[in-house]
C-alpha cells in the first residue's frame, strides 16, 4: 500500500485532496500559529487535538454543503494547507470559498492562487455552481492579490470592520461568476463521450 495521498485535482503547482485523518495533528498546528490565524478573522486561541478532531469529524462528513480539500506542495506532496467551498447552495448555484495556507514557507509562492484556481474548477465545472464569493481584510495584502489573480472582483466592503495593528480595516466581499472562468484542468475531464463507430 503507498503511502501517497489521493489527489483529486492536481495543477502545476499544487494538487488538491481529501481531508484526511492522521494530518489531524497537521491541521491543529496550522491553527494554533497566531500569525497565520490574523488573516482569517478567527480571534487567535489555543486549539486542542480533541477540537479539530470534531472539526475533521464535521467536515469529512460529505454532508453536501461544504468541499473541502488538503493542499499539497507538487511535487513533494507535502500538505501545506486546506481550502473549502461551504454554505453550497445548490438551488441558487453559489457558495462561499475559503483558504488557509498552514506552513509559512509555502507562502508568496503562487500556491494559493493556484489551489484557488482548481477549487473554482471544482465549483463550477463539478458542481455546476454559477458564483462563488468570500470576504478577505483590506490589510491582507497577499490574499487580495491571490484573489485578484485568480479572477475574484470586489464587490462591496463593510467598512472598518475589523481591528488589526490599532487600526480599523474594511472587510472586501469578493466574487466571481462561472462566465469568467475558464477551467485549466476538469474541463476537459468533464466531457461527453466521443461516439464510437459502429
Amino acid at each position: 500500500m503507498s503511502d501517497a495521498p489521493i489527489l483529486n485535482v492536481t495543477g502545476e503547482l499544487v494538487a488538491l485532496g481529501p481531508l484526511r485523518r492522521d494530518l489531524i495533528p497537521v491541521y491543529a498546528r496550522w491553527l494554533n500559529d497566531f500569525a497565520t490565524l490574523r488573516s482569517l478573522g478567527a480571534l487567535p486561541a489555543p486549539l486542542t487535538e480533541e477540537a479539530e478532531t470534531r472539526w475533521f469529524e464535521a467536515a469529512a462528513s460529505g454532508d453536501g454543503e461544504a468541499r473541502v480539500f488538503t493542499i499539497y506542495e507538487r511535487p513533494t506532496l507535502r500538505p501545506i494547507g486546506t481550502c473549502d467551498l461551504r454554505d453550497i447552495d445548490h438551488r441558487n448555484r453559489v457558495a462561499t470559498m475559503g483558504m488557509l495556507i498552514g506552513e509559512p514557507e509555502a507562502r508568496g509562492k503562487g500556491y494559493g492562487t493556484e489551489a484557488t484556481q482548481l477549487l473554482l474548477d471544482v465549483a463550477f465545472t463539478v458542481l455546476g455552481l454559477h458564483c462563488v464569493w468570500l470576504t478577505v481584510y483590506a490589510f491582507n495584502e497577499a490574499g487580495r492579490r491571490c484573489y485578484e489573480k485568480a479572477g475574484f472582483r470586489e464587490v462591496g466592503r463593510r467598512r472598518e470592520s475589523r481591528l488589526m495593528g490599532g487600526r480599523l480595516w474594511d472587510e472586501i466581499v469578493m466574487d466571481i461568476l462561472a462566465p469568467e472562468f475558464a477551467s485549466p484542468v476538469l474541463g476537459k475531464i468533464f466531457q461527453p463521450d466521443a461516439p464510437r463507430p459502429t
